[in-house]
């Protein structure tokens, strides 16, 4: 899979700029990496995260994704260099407000798709909600605008 080398992410925390046209291509790495690292928040990677993870990157990007590469995103050796906080502030603002929303809505979705919520999971949550900067609306999906009433 093409998004699981990171490759854009690490080039942007390297100092290297995005254009307009690999954003999309940096939205899917960040959304891989963030997804991958948070089935490892709770240090314990379930296989009911990982496939939530699959059918989450399926849908929000029309690209499959290994088991392989989800643990591939999550390896610590990628995060030797600086942690996810850091990736995640040097490539928010190369994010639209839309992007970084639907990420931090994923996520919430895979520490719902076990059992349990740990705390752990809660302040992995809280840690990447900061470090992409989404306000409390993005976090609930809310967004300005028409509303309709059917």
């Amino acid at each position: 899979m093409a998004i699981a080398d990171l490759s854009n992410v690490l080039n942007i925390f390297r100092g290297s700029d995005v254009g307009e046209e690999a954003q999309n291509e940096l939205f899917k790495e960040v959304l891989l990496m963030t997804l991958a690292r948070a089935a490892d928040a709770d240090i314990n990677i379930q296989s009911v995260e990982v496939e939530r993870i699959q059918a989450l990157i399926k849908e929000h990007t029309g690209e499959e994704c290994s088991a392989a590469d989800i643990r591939m995103a999550a390896r610590e050796e990628l995060y030797a260099e600086a942690t996810l906080r850091k990736y995640l502030a040097s490539v928010r603002k190369k994010l639209s407000d839309d992007q970084r929303a639907e990420v931090i809505q994923t996520l919430a979705d895979v520490f719902r798709s076990d059992s349990e919520v740990s705390v752990l999971e809660v302040d992995f949550f809280n840690r990447v909600a900061e470090s992409l900067q989404v306000t409390a609306a993005q976090v609930a999906g809310l967004r300005a605008g028409n509303v309709g009433n059917g």
